[in-house]
């Protein structure tokens, strides 16, 4: 290095052709000297920078500029693995002038988490969707479907549009009592924060029902919001909507207020993520947790009469596990259930696949039908059959309508796709109230 402390450029010794002999198959190929030539502009100076500009403005989007390319998000993204996506190529895409406001692909990402699990930028994608999702949706650019799910929430204070007054019709095919706090509203321990899915979906209801039973059977003292729930909001908010989340915020802060309880108990990640993070944030302090963190320490008073004996294997919710750290608890409820053997896929825990539900996606898949080679459901589904189990057990209300409809499309029928609390149910004193 000479004195001035720079240092002395290499001097390049330019052949026109070499010749390269393979190490491995003992093939030579002849190179010419071009393919080391790489002095000319890059194509990315023929863009302004406008487009990478107005994502990174938002409040939110500032990480998506952090981006340098080391491609690590793409191969852990669930959406690539079906279609081409990632942080780094939507980054590309707004280099190279992309208005992602005004794409569809703004929509594909559905916040599971892993992306930034790798990321040695911390490109957080479940900051910059939602930013540049609520920005889209300021301008008016918002998939139909979507703005569907908006309208329906608006009005119902659910995402399906049902009727409230029907939110707690499910108890009465429970066949234990539920105690209704508009009805009844001495203090309670543990409320039951039910959420959309298991209040009105059919195969919902009949984990919702399994979970009374269960909880009844232990003897924990709990109680429903009945038709004063309305959803807490997580999924519209990373679609986009977040004046709904904070409007829905402010009427489930309200209808707590009114009642004592000790602790909430949901069977939704996404509502979980919300009471824990989200209300959090905006000064809201609840005891939460999802209903297998409550269950898993009971494990060993739960009443077992019957053996499941059936392989199962267990999908990792993303807003269980990699956003809120939670693996641990329903692992330790399957493994307690008798005759059950647990078997893993390969992706699973830190890694787990993703079911595409998340950030909106629940109500997605005609949009990312035209996007995806399939549904990211039904390439988990044929990852849960290669394992060769017969049950796949889940613990999110919006996998199980999800993923039995993946295992019909991809032929996988003989795959049976149970709710861990209807698991238990079927094997502990009593489950006969919920059917084999």
């Amino acid at each position: 290095m000479p004195v001035g402390g720079e240092k002395e450029r290499p001097v390049a010794h330019e052949k026109e052709t070499a010749t390269v002999t393979s190490q491995i198959s003992g093939l030579e190929w002849e190179l010419p000297g071009m393919w080391n030539r790489m002095f000319e502009s890059r194509v990315l100076r023929d863009h302004g920078t406008a487009e990478l500009q107005r994502i990174s403005a938002l409040e939110g989007g500032e990480s998506l500029e952090w981006c340098y390319g080391c491609g690590k998000c793409v191969p852990v993204c669930p959406v690539d693995l079906v279609g081409e996506y990632g942080p780094r190529k939507l980054h590309r895409l707004a280099q190279t002038g992309t208005n992602l406001l005004a794409d569809d692909r703004l929509w594909l990402c559905t916040t599971c988490g892993n992306c930034l699990r790798v990321c040695p930028k911390q490109v957080d994608m479940i900051q910059i969707a939602p930013a540049a999702r609520e920005a889209a949706v300021g301008a008016g650019h918002v998939p139909t479907e979507l703005q569907d799910v908006f309208e329906k929430t608006f009005r119902q204070g659910n995402c399906l549009g049902e009727n409230p007054r029907r939110r707690h019709a499910w108890t009465r095919g429970a066949g234990v009592p539920v105690r209704v706090l508009p009805s009844d509203p001495s203090p309670v321990d543990v409320l039951f924060y039910v959420e959309d899915y298991w209040s009105y979906h059919p195969r919902g209801q009949q984990a919702a029902q399994a979970l009374a039973r269960i909880l009844t059977v232990l003897g924990i003292d709990f109680a429903i919001l009945g038709p004063e729930e309305k959803t807490l909001g997580d999924s519209q908010r990373l679609a986009g909507e977040r004046g709904l989340f904070e409007a829905l915020m402010e009427d489930v802060v309200a209808t707590l207020a009114k009642y004592e309880f000790a602790r909430i108990v949901t069977p939704d990640p996404h509502g979980f993520n919300a009471l824990r993070n989200e209300y959090t944030k905006r000064g809201h302090h609840y005891e939460v947790a999802h209903y297998t963190q409550l269950l898993a320490p009971l494990a060993d008073r739960i009443p077992w009469s019957k053996s499941i004996d059936a392989r199962v294997t267990f999908h990792d919710p993303c807003y269980l596990g990699r956003h809120n750290g939670e693996y641990d608890a329903p692992r330790r409820l399957l493994q307690s259930i008798p005759g059950v053997e647990l078997v893993e896929m390969g992706r699973c825990r830190e890694n787990g696949y993703c079911c595409g539900g998340g950030g909106g996606g629940m109500w997605l898949d005609g949009l990312t039908a035209g996007r995806t080679t399939e549904r990211l459901s039904e390439r988990r589904v044929r990852e849960a059959a290669e394992t060769g189990a017969e049950i796949l057990a889940v613990c999110c209300p919006y996998e199980v309508s999800r993923f039995e409809d993946a295992a019909k499309s991809t032929g996988n029928e003989q795959l049976q796709v149970l709710d861990i609390v209807e698991l238990i149910d079927r094997a502990m004193a009593g489950g006969s109230a919920g059917g084999d």
